[in-house]
Order: C-alpha cells, then sequence, then structure tokens
C-alpha cells in the first residue's frame, strides 16, 4: 500500500488530533500501518459496548480475530460534550481489517467512521472490489 496517499485519504476522511487508525491482517493481526501517534492508539476509552475501557490496538487484534464489524459510539465525559466513536471490520478484497477510534467534541459516529474509511480506503487503492482477479486470489 503506498502509506503517503493512505495517510492523505484517512486524514481527508478521519483526520483529527485524536483519531487513530490501524491496519493489520486478518487471522494474526499483526500491525501493518497506523494512522496518528502510538499515543493517540494506546488511549484507553470507553468501548461503547459495556462499562469496560479499550484501544484501538485490542479492537484491531480482536477484528482481526473474529472478522465482526463494529461501529458504536457513546459520550465519554458526563456531560455530553465529548464522545468517543470506534469503527472496525475487514477491508474489501483483501484479507486486512482495520481498527479506528475518534475522542473529542467532534467525534463522529463509529457507523459514520466506518462509512468515511471505507471510502478512504478505495481512494488509496487499499481496497479491492469483490469481483477483482487480485481479491480472489488473497479470499481464503
Amino acid at each position: 500500500m503506498d502509506r503517503d496517499r493512505l495517510d492523505a485519504a484517512v486524514s481527508r476522511a478521519v483526520g483529527d488530533p485524536n483519531t487513530c487508525v490501524l491496519i493489520g491482517e486478518a487471522g494474526g493481526g499483526r500491525q501493518l500501518y497506523r494512522y496518528n501517534t502510538h499515543t493517540a492508539c494506546e488511549r484507553e476509552l470507553p468501548s461503547c459496548e459495556d462499562e469496560t475501557l479499550s484501544k484501538a490496538t485490542e479492537l484491531l487484534r480482536r477484528v482481526a480475530r473474529d472478522g465482526r464489524p463494529v461501529a458504536t459510539s457513546c459520550n465519554t465525559v458526563a456531560d455530553a460534550s465529548r464522545g468517543v466513536g470506534w469503527a472496525a471490520g475487514p477491508i474489501e478484497g483483501t484479507r486486512l481489517v482495520y481498527a479506528a477510534v475518534m475522542e473529542g467534541d467532534r467525534a463522529f459516529p463509529g457507523r459514520m467512521m466506518a462509512d468515511r474509511l471505507e471510502g478512504a480506503f478505495r481512494r488509496a487503492e487499499v481496497s479491492k472490489p469483490a469481483d477483482a482477479p487480485e481479491a480472489r486470489r488473497e479470499t481464503p
């Protein structure tokens, strides 16, 4: 993947100092790409699925194992002035998965992040149409 092109597409889609986007291999979860700093990706934030805290790196490992998409969001403070959005899932036509988190006073909801990132992956030519010959070869 062209990292500069992918950085530009992700930045345009969900760019924010409090955003982390990770791409890894399905199955094992080995991280291949990171948008933003290690600090942004290792922040513990409400998972929005239960009362636990989570990190983007943990979500990447989980989606790499089970392949189930995630698109959720919730408030991070009691007065609802800040929120967090989580998005994760397979990248179309590849053996790759992604996990993303955005937190702040203008954080996108998880479903919006997922939609925007799907478009970014297409623009950066990371995802492949399901009917592309190279996509068929990579699918187990």
